[in-house]
């Protein structure tokens, strides 16, 4: 392989934008498909392909919100108003947002482990497909990522987990960097001579 300047270049200044930063238009159904084909291209140990995609797109996404908002009041039914707008936008702040769903299971030859890495991988092939596209994103989670009540109307089976949230669409916001990690604190070097 060759250097790739322009991916050097995007990866030097990846950045995710805030969902709720995000407006119209987002990607057409073709371009999610594209999106989706190229982000599934990830290692994968196995060949197993142990995740999938459930898009959530158009007025659904209102229901969703809706739904979502009962059953967080169903725990905390004294919520502010402000709270409230919060769950019921939570699937509105995008105009599409994908859920990365990991079917890890036990197997005779992959750890479990693996397959779970594998799903984190596509979350994150997704958020540089999206950008590839032209579009801004954000992996997210959010308490109803691990609570199975949400499951059945998010589409997830029992057994299932999800690994994220992808929010997909449009900002008017430029990029704001945040402190990355020096690498210095976080890197170990085993073996080599050169300086």
């Amino acid at each position: 392989m060759q250097k790739d300047a322009h991916l050097l270049d995007y990866l030097a200044v990846r950045r995710s934008i805030p969902a709720f930063q995000m407006r119209d238009p987002g990607p057409s159904k073709s371009e999610l498909e594209e999106i989706l084909r190229l982000a599934s291209r990830v290692p994968d140990h196995g060949k197993l392909a142990p995740w999938r995609f459930v898009v959530y797109r158009g007025e659904e996404r209102v229901r969703i919100g809706e739904e979502l908002l009962k059953l967080r009041l169903e725990v905390e039914p004294n919520l502010s108003d402000e709270l409230i707008e919060v769950e019921r936008t939570r699937f509105t702040r995008a105009p599409a947002v994908v859920a990365v769903v990991s079917t890890a299971a036990p197997h005779f030859k992959i750890p479990e482990w693996e397959q779970l890495m594998s799903a984190g991988a596509l979350c994150l092939n997704l958020l540089i497909a999206a950008n590839a596209h032209g579009y801004v994103s954000n992996w997210l989670t959010e308490w109803f990522a691990f609570d199975a009540r949400a499951y059945p109307l998010l589409g997830v089976k029992p057994g299932e987990k999800v690994a994220g949230f992808i929010h997909i669409g449009s900002s008017d916001f430029p990029p704001v960097e945040r402190p990355r990690p020096d690498l210095g604190e976080i890197v170990s070097w085993v073996g080599g001579s050169d300086a």
